[in-house]
């Protein structure tokens, strides 16, 4: 297969108030924007064979902002979509749903998706992809579902990327800003 390198996008404004940010299409904020420029110097001197989006325009943005046009997007690379829970602040959820949120696996929000349909669908886009090197443009909870299920759970801020060899299912490098760009 080779080498994905997913990137979480810049931030939102629901991002910065803490908002369950699932399926909603925001845009990236100003500093979102800057976040994305920020990474086009570090990735120009990378080579892929294909760059993809997911559909949902903070993730187009930030590719568009960070290395160029996509090749494709897809809905496969969608955030969990959070239900009746989308657009919450994390202070105004129950605490159960806080709790299932921090242990992700077996999560499902109520009338959303569970932590497996998404692994099923952004597992299946990726063992699709040819061979080579991709730049996937995503968002927080795929990252953080890959690095859970690598030993690695983390949560990364915005414009943080992740380096995995994707055949051997191995961490590469985690490229995490302190200011998230």
């Amino acid at each position: 297969m080779g080498e994905l390198w997913l990137v979480r996008h810049g931030e939102t404004t629901w991002n910065r108030e803490g908002r369950l940010t699932g399926w909603s299409d925001v845009p990236l904020t100003a500093l979102g924007e800057q976040q994305a420029r920020a990474l086009s110097s570090w990735l120009a001197a990378e080579r892929f064979e294909r760059v993809v989006a997911s559909d949902l325009q903070r993730a187009i943005q930030t590719a568009r902002l960070a290395y160029g046009e996509p090749q494709e997007v897809s809905a496969a690379l969608r955030e969990l979509e959070f239900g009746q829970l989308e657009g919450l602040r994390w202070a105004e959820l129950p605490e159960a749903y806080k709790a299932a949120l921090l242990a992700f696996d077996g999560f499902q929000a109520p009338g959303g998706e569970s932590t497996a349909q998404l692994r099923r669908r952004v597992y299946g886009f990726f063992d699709r992809l040819p061979a080579g090197r991709h730049l996937v443009f995503t968002h927080g909870g795929v990252l953080r579902m890959v690095l859970r299920e690598l030993d690695q759970d983390r949560f990364l801020p915005p414009c943080a990327v992740v380096g995995l060899d994707w055949a051997h299912k191995r961490v590469l490098f985690v490229r995490a800003p302190e200011n998230g760009g």
